[in-house]
């Protein structure tokens, strides 16, 4: 081989391992997390000491929804976030924006570029660094399923030039789907039964609703978190108050399942969500049940 051939053939190896490094998914690290879904980032003393108490290493911040506008012509952002706080030091922020199923019914074109820019324009306005990832969820159907995939693909194209990551949220129904172009998925092992059953199960979670799925698990390619629940959902219900609230021996029964089906599943942990309310409805002991590896 001539030395300009081997230069030309050096060059093209060093461009292709290159090339390699930069598409790396990012590895999904073991730890705890919680999601934030207020509209105000506040931490009270409380929630504070949560965070620090176990060990949460991540705070998958809701920043805003995407809905569809009046019209029904474009998405639009909805119910922004406003940062009163900042977390303590040491804990990862990942931006997350859930998006409405029926925004996915077509493309709409620069979305996926308006949503990155105003992501990353709040970090700057309200001085939030160290951001590596962001989170989108969406309950996508079979039927958009396709054209979502395709924003994801376009969201990780706009994130290209930055260090940021993306991921996606996963429910049961989407075990059967190929897997989204994303480094991971938060499996959401909450919301998974019907709410016009109520009076035969609880909505929020209900082993019986989970156990179908269960045998998916193991057959799907992606790296997962998983997130369980810890909130109460309240309802009027023919002017009757109905309280649904999951029992912890409940949450317990499903995630020992889960992770008997999928080991890796008790890798990576999160609860839905953080609030004062929701820490004191459980034991201490329930919680570090919960975020056992």
């Amino acid at each position: 081989m001539n030395t300009k051939r081997y230069i030309a053939c050096f060059s093209l190896l060093l461009l292709l391992i290159s090339c390699t490094k930069q598409s790396t998914p990012r590895p999904l690290e073991e730890g705890n997390a919680v999601y934030y879904w207020r509209t105000d980032l506040h931490l009270d003393s409380t929630e504070r000491i949560f965070l620090q108490q176990h060990h949460i290493n991540k705070v998958y911040c809701r920043y805003f929804d995407v809905v569809m506008s009046d019209d029904g012509i474009e998405p639009k952002p909805n119910a922004t976030i406003t940062f009163s706080d900042k977390l303590p030091e040491g804990i990862e922020l990942i931006p997350t924006v859930y998006i409405t199923e029926d925004c996915m019914h077509q493309l709409h074109y620069d979305l996926a570029k308006k949503i990155v820019d105003r992501i990353l324009q709040m970090n700057e306005t309200n001085q939030i660094t160290n951001v590596h990832e962001i989170q989108i969820d969406c309950d996508y159907t079979s039927k958009s399923r396709a054209t979502y995939y395709q924003f994801l693909e376009e969201v990780r194209h706009h994130l290209s030039s930055t260090s940021h990551h993306l991921s996606t949220t996963i429910r049961l129904h989407q075990l059967s789907m190929p897997v989204p172009p994303v480094d991971y998925g938060v499996l959401m092992v909450y919301n998974t039964g019907d709410p016009r059953k109520w009076q035969e199960r609880n909505p929020i979670l209900d082993y019986r609703d989970v156990y179908p799925y269960l045998g998916r698990l193991n057959h799907y390619q992606l790296p997962l978190a998983a997130a369980y629940p810890v909130y109460q959902w309240i309802r009027n219900i023919h002017n009757v108050r109905v309280e649904h609230t999951v029992e912890a021996a409940e949450i317990l029964k499903v995630k020992h399942a889960i992770e008997t089906e999928r080991p890796d599943l008790s890798r990576a942990i999160i609860t839905y969500h953080l609030e004062t309310d929701n820490i004191n409805r459980y034991k201490t002991e329930t919680y570090e049940e919960i975020y056992r590896h």
